[in-house]
């Protein structure tokens, strides 16, 4: 009965530890979301935006609009070049950082790519928070399951406890 006493309490216990696990997953993946919203506020990037979004202020700050920023850029560089591979064509075969050319395609690439890790990095904190929750989902589930279990041990035991002349004679028959 004390075996079953201890795992009742360890199945509670560790639906609580999961469950500040699912906490510790919501907390973080809200901080990076955090710090992604504020470092694309910071760079005041209205490309893709609409002439009513910049009349009202708006920026890029989200996974959404960061898209389409990023396919929007993507169409300008194709204005220069259809591919990288056609640029250093074009370049004789060698990437010139004094070529003009090569120079604003390559940077409007790696603008591209930023904006394009910053919707990665928006997809991932979705993910991280569904599963912050779905521990958190868990954890309780599992406390209430320890809950259960050390609520009928204490009941068990309670029963053991109590001498066979005490106890109703129903019980005694039942026995």
């Amino acid at each position: 009965m004390i075996r079953t006493k201890y795992l009742a309490m360890a199945v509670l216990l560790l639906g609580i530890g999961v469950i500040v696990v699912g906490a510790v997953f919501i907390g973080l993946a809200m901080q990076k979301n955090s710090f992604i919203t504020n470092s694309l506020r910071e760079q005041k990037i209205t490309l893709g935006l609409s002439k009513d979004q910049l009349a009202q202020g708006q920026l890029v700050d989200n996974a959404a609009a960061a898209q389409v920023a990023s396919n929007t850029l993507n169409e300008h560089l194709k204005s220069i070049a259809p591919t990288y591979g056609d640029l250093m064509v074009a370049s004789g075969g060698k990437y010139d950082p004094t070529n003009a050319k090569d120079l604003t395609y390559t940077q409007g690439l790696n603008m591209e790519n930023s904006l394009n890790i910053a919707v990665l990095g928006f997809g991932v904190i979705q993910e991280t928070i569904g599963v912050g929750v779905a521990l958190i989902v868990l954890g309780l589930l599992g406390s209430a399951a320890g809950l259960v279990l050390v609520r009928l041990t204490q009941k068990a035991t309670e029963k053991e406890s109590i001498p066979a002349m005490a106890r109703p004679a129903v019980a005694l028959q039942a026995e």
